[in-house]
């Protein structure tokens, strides 16, 4: 229960954990508890002889294993994994396996990490409430009553739930920082061209990014140093060449927003009491939090933003060519050439199947050469500019607002008044981390948990983290949910 890499690799090196007692413990919990999230849609059938492989080379050598020895890891269901299906959460894509791993994926392993299961997605990641063909709907874990946020949905509430150590989500508007505030969890969209989105089925050519999702600050961090580097394979991550830091760990520290100039964006908080109240108290602590800590908190509004905001998404006309792309880079385990023939089977969960065949529309009708794309795509550049001057003239370190001006919706709503775009529009770095919860309720025991995020420079990451880190430390917000409580283990390194 709330154990942290660290931990674990402390209790390997004293003896008091194997890698297969941890594995065990685990798949234990997924069992006991996963009926009522629905969070994962394959368990690795290979993990517990894995993990007594892992546990062999520990023994021969425990100098030589990577920075993720037996680091049990929970993928979201579009990272393509060449020994488990690949599915997108889509009954179209049930059983296919890909060729070969995601980039990150491979670099994962390489670094001794065990692909533990795969979890539920809004199917194809288009939309934010995780619901899919394949799974149905994924619950959250702290209110059985609400969605878990989306589309990684279901890597959020394994995580929150203590299913695995760490966990990896895709973000084409806000879908790895969703689930994080939906879950009280962390959460890293990276600068664009900082990881390789190579293997994970996309949306979108401009808007997609991929990252880690964790319990805590230093966890995420972790990941994301064996997630960056340059791949051929997704030319745009020669951008990131030579941007990051030895390590990501390096620079956390209790002090790190000492000093810091942190801009409040307004415009990104709700007004109406009743449906904003409860969010706004929690941003309101975290400002009090962040100045006790020795940063200066400049509340501001952002001109501009609004008219720019809703003409800068460029994912639906990208989505058929995309598709396609991966598609072809699939292998054999796949029928498909094309997002048009994926939609032909009618599959898809109702709204996205909709989507689906907006999307191949768009592509008959011109796609990214269309007017209306290209100036969207134009926006992009503006709003990155807005963002950018912005910060240049209020001579801001970073800016915070809430993830969601409301509270995750209950399961049968849309996801509305999210913030992700800060991030998704400008390609710049963001990093969502836990906030406070609203008032318990009987639905939800402990309340329902609330992000809050923090966008920088680009290649900023590592102030992010460390600013979202000296919050973590000072504020200790994270609680586990009621509904998957410890479970008794049979082995000391247990808990």
């Amino acid at each position: 229960m709330e154990t942290t890499v660290s931990e674990v690799q402390a209790a390997f090196r004293s003896g008091k954990l194997t890698c297969v007692e941890l594995v065990q413990d685990y798949l234990d919990r997924i069992e006991a508890y996963d009926d009522q999230f629905a969070s994962i849609v394959t368990i690795n059938p290979d993990a517990l002889e894995t993990a007594a492989e892992k546990d062999a080379e520990y023994e021969k050598d425990k100098n030589s294993v990577g920075s993720l020895h037996c680091v049990p890891i929970l993928l979201k269901d579009n990272f393509n994994t060449a020994d488990m299906p690949t599915t997108s959460s889509s009954e179209a894509m049930e059983g296919m396996i890909p060729a070969e791993d995601a980039t990150t994926v491979a670099a994962m392993r390489d670094e001794g990490a065990l692909i533990l299961g795969k979890t539920h997605l809004h199917e194809f990641a288009r939309g934010g409430e995780s619901l899919s063909s394949l799974g149905d709907q994924v619950h959250n874990p702290y209110d059985l009553t609400r969605t878990p946020g989306g589309s990684s949905g279901g890597t959020g509430a394994a995580l929150a739930a203590n299913f695995g150590l760490i966990g990896t989500g895709s973000d084409t508007g806000q879908s790895i920082r969703s689930p994080s505030s939906a879950n009280s969890l962390v959460g890293i969209r990276p600068t664009r061209g900082l990881v390789s989105r190579h293997g994970v089925a996309p949306n979108s050519y401009t808007q997609d990014e991929i990252g880690p999702i964790a319990r805590t600050v230093e966890d995420a961090a972790r990941l994301l140093d064996v997630m960056v580097g340059y791949d051929p394979e997704d030319p745009i991550t020669a951008n990131g060449d030579g941007m990051t830091p030895n390590s990501y760990l390096d620079g956390l520290t209790e002090k790190a927003l000492k000093g810091t100039r942190i801009g409040l964006m307004t415009n990104l908080m709700g007004d109406d009491p009743e449906v904003h109240g409860e969010v706004n108290a929690v941003v309101d602590d975290a400002v009090k939090q962040m100045e006790a800590l020795g940063a200066e908190v400049v509340p501001f509004e952002m001109e501009g933003f609004e008219e720019l905001s809703g003409q800068v998404s460029t994912s639906n006309w990208e989505a058929a060519e995309a598709m396609a792309d991966y598609l072809e880079d699939f292998g054999s385990g796949t029928p498909y050439n094309s997002l048009a023939d994926i939609a032909e089977t009618g599959e898809a969960a109702p709204s996205v199947q909709q989507t689906l065949q907006e999307e191949v529309e768009l592509l008959g009708g011109g796609g990214t050469s269309t007017p209306e794309y290209l100036q969207r795509y134009a926006n992009r550049d503006k709003m990155r500019n807005l963002v950018l001057s912005t910060m240049a003239d209020l001579d801001l370190d970073a800016i915070v607002y809430p993830h969601q001006k409301r509270l995750v919706v209950p399961i049968g709503e849309s996801q509305v008044e999210r913030n992700g775009l800060m991030s998704n529009s400008t390609g710049l770095p963001a990093v969502t981390f836990q906030g406070g919860f609203s008032a318990p309720t009987e639905a939800a025991p402990v309340g329902v948990p609330i992000g809050i995020e923090l966008l920088g420079r680009a290649y900023s990451e590592d102030d992010l983290l460390a600013y979202a880190y000296a919050f973590e430390q000072a504020a200790d917000v994270r609680v586990p949910p009621a509904s998957a409580p410890a479970l008794e283990t049979s082995h000391p390194g247990g808990r």
